[in-house]
């Protein structure tokens, strides 16, 4: 780090420009204080968060946000969660990062203490959104129970930190937390997939990535079905084997089709499409896992007596536990998967509603946007 680089790091305002949440869908910005890190936590200064189909979730519903124990309307809350930046003040007892360190982020902390936390489950934390008047219990979900990233600055705890080589742009660093939403759903379908069929149906980012990171882990074949081809096209670029337009064709005869009539190993939904897991259970093979990291709006029929007799495992996933980002940016850093590729769109921070509607009506065919703080 140079002594230039090093000055400008160090060089930390009283206030930041910073969007909050009003009413549902009001995002409004305004300058809040800048965040102090407590011990073992660091300061960074946020280069650049991306869009997530969560935030608008939140924006819109409140939900999984949850500030002092409600919804997060109208509490000078601060979303996003999809953010790298620099390390540029270090609390209390760490040393295991520097001034200057740029570094991507995990959502959650957790609380540490709970039964769930001390397992490496920390995205199912026992104590979520118990961090505020008497109920300190220590839980951080950066953008959903604590401010997030859509702000110059970020209080992040060390254990959600993951260092960024050189090599890897800021734009590329925002996808690290994705690709460890995709490594964790392939660690709870068992983790040592080489060799064995898997389906990723929906490509949005998680599901784009769950190609990338399943080929890059020796998935063979990695199928992916859609409906845009446009996003087919990016699939085959990350190391999808073949792709489905399930508009034109249906995707259980050609996932049978392309298998022999055997089904996959696994399968991760995520289209949050109303059938899904039907179909999901018809592609899979007896005794095959599921993996559901989408979810559909509202409650749907499921044959659960042909779970039941074929032996298939259904698992749902939060966010990037078990440190699956960690792995998953060793892939990226080792050039397994070019995952800038996803990146579309790039914003300024005063720009966050125009990344907004670009993110929301895939203007054209947005899939990760990115805001440029710094």
């Amino acid at each position: 780090m140079t002594a230039s680089t090093q000055a400008k790091s160090l060089s930390i305002p009283k206030t930041m420009k910073a969007w909050v949440l009003d009413d549902p869908e009001q995002l409004r910005l305004t300058e809040k204080p800048v965040p102090e890190p407590g011990p073992a936590e660091v300061l960074i200064r946020i280069d650049a968060v991306a869009i997530c189909g969560t935030d608008v979730e939140i924006i819109t519903k409140g939900l999984p946000a949850w500030i002092r124990g409600g919804l997060p309307f109208n509490k000078n809350f601060t979303p996003g969660h999809e953010y790298m930046g620099t390390v540029v003040k270090l609390g209390a007892g760490i040393d295991e990062y520097a001034i200057g360190d740029r570094v991507a982020v995990e959502i959650h902390a957790g609380c540490g203490r709970c039964e769930r936390c001390r397992m490496g489950m920390y995205t199912s934390c026992l104590n979520y959104g118990q961090n505020y008047g008497d109920h300190q219990k220590g839980h951080r979900a950066n953008g959903f129970t604590t401010d997030g990233g859509f702000a110059q600055y970020a209080v992040n705890h060390l254990n959600t930190l993951i260092h960024v080589p050189d090599q890897i742009s800021d734009e590329e660093a925002t996808l690290i937390v994705t690709a460890g939403t995709a490594m964790y759903g392939l660690d709870v379908l068992g983790g040592l997939i080489a060799g064995e069929g898997l389906v990723v149906t929906g490509p949005g980012p998680i599901g784009l990535m769950s190609v990338a990171v399943g080929k890059a882990l020796g998935a063979e074949p990695v199928i992916l079905t859609g409906t845009r081809d446009a996003r087919l096209n990016i699939g085959l670029k990350l190391g999808a084997d073949h792709v489905i337009n399930v508009g034109t064709e249906n995707p259980v005869e050609a996932v049978k089709r392309i298998t022999g009539g055997k089904g996959v190993h696994y399968v991760i939904e995520c289209s949050g499409a109303p059938n899904a897991l039907n179909e999901a259970m018809a592609m899979v093979n007896r005794g095959g896992r599921i993996c559901l990291a989408a979810f559909p709006g509202k409650p749907v029929p499921v044959d659960l007596a042909k779970l039941v007799r074929n032996n298939i495992y259904v698992y749902g996933i939060r966010g990037e536990g078990n440190s699956a980002t960690h792995r998953a940016a060793a892939l990226m850093t080792q050039k397994k998967f070019d995952a800038k590729l996803m990146h579309t769109h790039t914003f300024t921070l005063e720009e966050v509603p125009t990344a907004f509607k670009y993110f929301r009506g895939r203007i054209e065919d947005a899939i990760k946007v990115v805001i440029r703080v710094s």
